[in-house]
């Protein structure tokens, strides 16, 4: 700590060391922003971010003033020119998600649902979502939200944490690390999965299959579905280790997709080593009923020392945006809170694109009418279907009668996959659709089919006869689901 690196952004650009093909430039920094803990676009294709000076303690009698900010590039040339405090009064934000027509926010004990109701893009309706979550260690509180395809709200806590949550369906506690999953229309908690030193990277791939990374562990990679445990979970038995023993901290996850990114890296996955000053690369192929993970060449590295990647996303312009929590400081235990030499202001978000490779143009996703938005759920553009079915969602049940007759008219099986999710999405069990799915030639569309039952498996008639044949299915991982 006595090498503390020069903040002038061309500096820390120059210090980059890109494989052939990628160019990087800056998309936003301070002081437009400081300190981005995670980040997640729209479908307007704005970005939010979740920003704490605060962390890692506040001062006794000091206000709240963490930040909710909104970055717009409005003449696309790839740098951020605009930015709104969509929020201003918050405490260690640690994950933001716009969905459901607002936003949701990690906001250390509670999880807010935050609404613009007027249009300026200032939040000025507020309401408290879940409440209960530990305090214990301001760097394992509640975190890294997505959305998962089903519309149910993913979210993370690590080992020091022991949460109590009061639902309408009873108090749910999870006591150490793990992954929720809430369902917002019933207020529906629930444990997904245990374990985990600090659980934070969270994806979904195209089969609707889960993975994590782990800021805290060195497995790389973890295969994640209901019931698992993973190391460190209290009292545990049995555990699960990670797809790639020996691997250094991970925070953050993605999945590198569509037609911007290069076809030999489609697939491929990316995981800040915030450590390291770079983010890893794993190819994963399915073995058992699980996974087997290859470690690539890095996506990227920097000589840069002060270099944070911690969260990575696909944007909907087909580039990679990095955030970089910049700071030659990581975490708690090297030296004491209150050190001078923890940086509190500054921050960047960094932008890779592929050479030579036309970006993605974002189509209108509010304006567009509803059979539009069906058509998108075939895009090869990953955002495309998902800001589709966000926004299938937010207008509800309108759109049954509209899904129903575009889904009979369909025959590929990846396609009719989307619709069930999309029907998921809007609350609604489509037994139909999940018996012939269930009958797939393909078992990643089999088991995508009985990841649904798992979680509807309640208003699904005869459902054991399913089951019982699944069992018995030659493919590991259908037995497994």
């Amino acid at each position: 700590l006595r090498d503390i690196s020069d903040p002038d952004p061309a500096k820390q650009a120059a210090a980059f060391n890109l494989p052939e093909g990628m160019e990087i430039n800056l998309f936003a920094s301070d002081p437009m922003i400081s300190k981005p803990v995670q980040m997640n676009w729209d479908s307007e294709g704005r970005l939010w971010v979740v920003s704490s000076g605060t962390y890692p303690h506040i001062v006794p009698g000091a206000e709240e003033n963490d930040q909710l900010l909104v970055l717009e590039d409005t003449d696309g040339d790839g740098v951020a020119d605009k930015r709104t405090v969509f929020a201003d009064d918050l405490h260690i934000p640690t994950a933001v998600l716009p969905a459901d027509g607002g936003v949701y926010v990690a906001n250390s004990t509670e999880i807010l649902f935050l609404k613009d109701t007027d249009g300026d893009l200032v939040a000025d309706e507020r309401r408290v979502v879940l409440s209960g979550f530990g305090t214990e260690d301001t760097h394992h509180l509640v975190h890294t939200f997505r959305q998962g395809p089903g519309g149910m709200l993913y979210f993370l806590q690590s080992i020091y944490i022991h949460s109590h949550l009061e639902t309408p369906h009873g108090v749910r506690r999870l006591m150490g690390g793990g992954i929720w999953h809430y369902r917002p229309e019933t207020g529906r908690a629930e444990v997904l999965s245990k374990g985990l030193v600090n659980p934070w990277g969270l994806v979904f791939d195209d089969y609707g299959q889960s993975f994590a990374t782990d800021g805290a562990g060195g497995d790389g990679i973890n295969f994640i579905f209901p019931r698992a445990v993973g190391v460190t979970s209290p009292g545990a038995k049995r555990v699960i280790r990670g797809l790639n023993p020996g691997q250094p901290k991970l925070c953050g996850l993605e999945i590198l997709s569509g037609s911007h990114v290069p076809e030999e890296v489609r697939g491929v996955m990316i995981a800040p080593d915030f450590r390291g000053h770079r983010i890893n690369a794993y190819r994963l192929s399915p073995k058992g009923s699980s996974y087997e993970s290859t470690q690539l060449e890095d996506f990227l590295s920097s000589s840069h020392r002060a270099f944070r990647p911690i969260d990575v996303k696909m944007g909907p312009d087909g580039a990679v945006y990095i955030a970089d929590w910049y700071n030659p400081i990581i975490q708690h235990g090297e030296v004491d809170f209150r050190d001078e030499r923890r940086d509190h202001v500054h921050g960047r978000i960094w932008r890779v694109t592929f050479k030579d490779r036309g970006l993605v143009k974002k189509p209108k996703i509010k304006e567009a009418k509803t059979e539009e938005l069906l058509e998108l759920l075939k895009s090869e553009e990953r955002p495309q279907r998902d800001f589709a079915r966000q926004e299938l969602r937010h207008r509800g049940v309108d759109v049954l009668s509209a899904l129903r007759t575009w889904t009979k008219a369909q025959d590929d099986e990846s396609v009719l996959l989307e619709a069930l999710w999309t029907f998921q999405s809007l609350d609604v069990t489509e037994v139909g659709l999940i018996r012939k799915l269930v009958k797939s030639r393909d078992p990643r569309i089999r088991a995508a089919a009985l990841r649904v039952i798992y979680h509807r498996h309640e208003e699904i008639p005869e459902v054991d006869e399913l089951i019982a044949k699944a069992v018995r299915d030659d493919s590991a991982q259908v037995r497994l689901w």
